[in-house]
């Protein structure tokens, strides 16, 4: 077990336990991208935020990079989202 701070908080360099790896955001990543396709959209910058990683401070699970997209692509994907939360 990684050893813990004053505060709780793991020392920089070692993730807190049970924190995804890069790979298991990187599955993160496939899922989000397979059921956005599945409604037509694509983030074409959807990644791993590697930098979240290399903290000497990680996050408690990585950080996905959603990237830029254009209107068209928020218009619909506020609409998918809306019509998911009206079910």
């Amino acid at each position: 077990m990684p050893p813990q701070a004053a505060s709780g908080n793991p020392e920089p360099g070692n993730p807190a336990p049970g924190t995804p790896s890069v790979y298991d955001t990187a599955l993160c990543v496939e899922e989000l991208r397979a059921a956005l396709a599945e409604h037509g959209i694509t983030l074409p910058s959807l990644r791993v935020d590697l930098p979240s990683f290399a903290s000497a401070y990680p996050s408690e699970g990585g950080l996905l990079a959603l990237g830029n997209c254009n209107v068209a692509t928020a218009r619909r994907l506020a609409a998918v989202l809306r019509g998911a939360a009206e079910r």
